[in-house]
């Protein structure tokens, strides 16, 4: 993927290209719920200037073993450095973020309209989650699958944590230090958000290494996704 794909891809106009991979240094359970279906082996996100020229990066997405995507509006709600728990990114292009990356994949249930889902998304959740946890990035993306038959994902998120204990201790992934009260309470605050407007049995979330191959594409450009059964911007299913 990195030595291969990701060069082809900016090649191709990549404007922006971010890879979400699992290795070994992201290949562990985390302290969000688990779901057991297929599991995330990888995901990419990127951007070109323009939907039109879209076919050359798709084709070469979906020979790497990709084969549907997600056509997605994007919301930072949280760059590195915009909070407490991390200073702004200081590493190049290309060498793999510091920290965990938490990608996760959620679906809309049938009883919520659109309009509401979003509401209670953006609403509610978003400052509950910044309110209770340590993420030093947080990025919302919101969409639709642009493939027949993928599955239907319409919320994306990737949180970083500063490193595997952050994302495995109960106690720091909820951002209650020591305390066991605060603890029960972030917990119970998270709960009551996400049931709000998520069913936990179809949500799914993958701790993944990231690596940003270019960032900071121009301003006001379509974001672009392509995978194999994408679970995520573009995600695969048992790559090698």
């Amino acid at each position: 993927m990195l030595q291969e794909v990701a060069p082809r891809l900016l090649a191709s106009g990549a404007m922006k290209l971010t890879l979400y991979i699992v290795d070994q240094d992201s290949d562990f359970k985390s302290a969000a719920p688990f779901h057991p279906g297929e599991r995330m082996c990888a995901d990419l996100s990127l951007w070109l200037d323009s939907l039109e020229r879209r076919a050359p990066c798709e084709e070469i997405i979906k020979a790497a073993g990709f084969g549907c995507g997600y056509l997605v509006d994007e919301v930072i709600y949280t760059e590195y450095g915009g909070n407490r728990h991390s200073g702004p990114r200081n590493w190049p292009d290309g060498q793999r973020s510091p920290g965990i990356i938490a990608v996760t994949l959620m679906e809309r249930p049938k009883r919520l309209s659109r309009e509401e889902w979003i509401k209670r998304w953006h609403g509610k959740q978003s400052p509950s989650q910044r309110q209770c946890s340590r993420a030093p990035l947080h990025t919302e993306r919101g969409g639709q699958s642009s493939h027949p038959g993928a599955p239907p994902y319409e919320g994306i998120v990737e949180e970083a944590w500063p490193s595997v204990k952050h994302a495995t201790n109960p106690f720091l992934f909820y951002g209650a230090g020591k305390n066991p009260s605060s603890w029960v309470w972030n917990m119970i605050v998270m709960l009551r958000s996400v049931t709000s407007f998520l069913d936990l049995t179809r949500v799914r979330t993958t701790m993944t290494s990231e690596y940003i191959l270019k960032s900071e594409p121009p301003q006001h450009l379509p974001a672009v996704s392509t995978g194999r059964r994408a679970f995520c911007d573009a995600g695969g299913l048992n790559l090698p």
